[in-house]
């Protein structure tokens, strides 16, 4: 916000200096027949463009780390033994002998696994999107001419939605070593289902804070022309707060601290099986500011010498990076999840405005 407010006060506070400057290429003396000044109102509608960018995840288990496994169902190994692979018959068997009893294979006997996949992972075919939004619009614009125009665009920052793509799964494989690997050892491969970012509504909404500012050049000329087209080119700014994620998916990203969090603390096992750990894992969700061009096809049309109606369509080449992290007090960062917004907006405003 502090930074949105800076640039509109910079571009305010330009005016009076452009005002006097003295130039054969603009026309500053008052009695041309135009006005310096003119601001609209109007409806600002917003239509994201952007497709969704996939998330890259990455967790404090180093890849290749080893873990103690701990208590652990039997029925739990058995069902991530890596298909295909080699398992010592006894083993085997002991295994499917304390399934059969709903048995836990004890701390003593579970042994260790060197875990990998968990370091970091791409999510193909996951992201997030930007809903169309609309919102009140504000356009100012300062004359240097009849013709040149400098365009300051705001309006009521809107709650943007941003829907979720896809669903999201760790790839977890180990090498465990039960009972001290007297019976040889299991290749464990699985993908742990994380969150499903399409179940349960918006996946996040943050504010979005949009200002821009345009060079304009206006066809025509003023009491000669009540239809005037116009076009511009200049910068866009985004900045984004208020983020929220939707409470369904943090609920999902908690637990998934809470497997990483088992891992740390010597319970490989529970973190298959979805039990909590000891740790109080939090979910923070933040999004980077941006700068984008953006370009403008507009038009104006005089009803008297001071009353306008004003439409346009703008286009801004926009991206910026979200990232999720779930962090705990005791282990620090346990996840961290980011993603690029392609958002590239198309605008379309349409309002009524005053020149003075």
């Amino acid at each position: 916000m502090k930074k949105t407010l800076l640039c509109v006060a910079t571009s305010i506070a330009a005016l009076p200096m452009l005002t006097h400057a003295d130039s054969p290429y603009f026309s500053l003396q008052d009695g041309d027949g135009f006005k310096r000044f003119s601001v609209s109102v109007g409806a600002l509608h917003v239509m994201p463009q952007g497709k969704a960018q996939p998330f890259r995840v990455n967790t404090s288990v180093k890849e290749g780390e080893t873990a103690k496994v701990g208590d652990i169902e039997a029925q739990t190994v058995l069902d991530n033994i890596k298909p295909g692979s080699s398992v010592n018959p006894l083993l085997k068997a002991t295994l499917d002998g304390l399934a059969l009893i709903n048995a836990d294979v004890p701390s003593a006997l579970s042994g260790t696994a060197e875990i990998r996949g968990l370091s970091q992972w791409d999510n193909p075919g996951t992201g997030l999107e930007a809903d169309d939004v609309t919102t009140l619009g504000i356009m100012t614009n300062y004359f240097f001419t009849d013709n040149i125009s400098f365009e300051m665009k705001a309006g009521i920052p809107p709650k943007v939605d941003l829907q979720g793509k896809g669903k999201i799964y760790a790839p977890f494989s180990a090498t465990a070593t039960p009972m001290g690997g007297a019976l040889g050892n299991l290749e464990l491969e699985n993908d742990i289902f994380i969150t499903d970012l399409e179940a349960h509504g918006p996946a996040a909404s943050a504010r979005a804070w949009t200002p821009a500012f345009e060079f304009q050049y206006h066809f025509g000329k003023t009491g000669v022309n009540k239809f005037r087209p116009y076009i511009g080119v200049g910068m866009m700014y985004a900045y984004f707060n208020e983020l929220e994620i939707n409470p369904q998916t943090e609920k999902d990203l908690i637990a998934a601290g809470h497997m990483i969090a088992n891992i740390k603390e010597g319970n490989a096992g529970a973190s298959l099986e979805g039990k909590k750990s000891s740790a109080n894992p939090k979910v923070k969700l933040e999004a980077t500011d941006a700068f984008a061009p953006i370009a403008t096809v507009g038009f104006t049309y005089d009803f008297n010498d001071k009353w306008f109606a004003v439409g346009s369509v703008s286009y801004a080449h926009l991206k910026n990076e979200t990232t999720i992290t779930v962090k705990d007090a005791t282990h620090g960062e346990l996840i961290k999840s980011t993603a690029d917004i392609e958002i590239n907006p198309i605008l379309a405003y349409a309002g009524v405005g005053y020149r003075f």
